[in-house]
């Protein structure tokens, strides 16, 4: 596959990064990494869904190689700028995929601008709100990176230097403050939830509040796989999406 188009989108002083590949028939993949990530960690995500459909990889302002703005946007400005970006750029057919942190402004744009989504993917959504607070999530982070693949934690560990432990906590603190599931019932597009069987910091009774609150919703599981599913076992979790986008069970 060759190698993605990458420009700035800009609205007023924040630089949202765009790595644009695949093909151009089919639905617009809008993929939104989790805090501290950036548009390279998709992997074998995007060059999958690249064969299906266009593929927009994002790194969202302060993350990746966009610069960090002034302020940072909480998850209800950043599901706004989304949307912007969709209209602006004239995206059609797009389908938000949100992982973790991106998740939850997936929902926040989905619920925003029913006109522009009807199909979303929520892949090892966050926050639990059983266990809302830094403590917990960074020892569910760790319990969950115990005896990952090197590739995730060597990722994991460039975005985080990239980004700066400043920024990085001003966003988590936005990331956890953010009551997501209180605006999961309005979100009518239909929805998959995507999760690892191991995630700790998303669990099965977490997904089962989720199905619950947004009408239109289903859930699919990887086997053997935690938090990063999509960068462990990404063509599974490209055919889920790819099914989903396309109205297949």
């Amino acid at each position: 596959m060759s190698a993605p188009s990458v420009s700035e989108f800009r609205s007023r002083e924040r630089v949202t990064i765009v790595a644009e590949s695949g093909v151009r028939t089919g639905p617009s993949f809008i993929l939104l990494h989790g805090i501290g990530m950036g548009r390279r960690y998709w992997g074998t995500l995007t060059d999958t869904l690249g064969r299906t459909g266009r593929v927009y990889a994002l790194d969202l302002p302060g993350f990746g190689d966009a610069p960090e703005p002034e302020t940072p946007l909480d998850m209800v400005q950043s599901g706004d700028l989304i949307a912007e970006l969709v209209e602006r750029l004239r995206i059609e057919r797009p389908v938000l995929v949100g992982h973790s942190m991106g998740s939850q402004i997936a929902v926040e744009a989905a619920a925003r601008h029913p006109e522009l989504f009807d199909c979303v993917v929520l892949i090892s959504p966050t926050v639990n709100p059983d266990e809302r607070g830094r403590r917990i999530q960074a020892l569910r982070l760790a319990q969950d990176l115990w005896g990952a693949q090197l590739s995730v934690l060597r990722s994991g560990l460039r975005y985080y230097l990239q980004a700066g432990p400043r920024w990085y906590v001003k966003k988590l603190r936005m990331m956890i403050d953010h009551e997501v599931e209180k605006t999961m019932p309005h979100v009518r597009a239909s929805t998959l939830i995507i999760r690892g069987s191991d995630d700790r910091l998303c669990p099965k009774s977490w997904v089962d509040r989720i199905l619950a609150a947004v009408p239109d919703s289903r859930y699919m599981e990887v086997p053997g796989t935690g938090h990063e599913v999509m960068m462990t076992n990404g063509k599974a979790v490209a055919s889920l999406v790819a099914r989903h986008a396309e109205g297949r069970r």
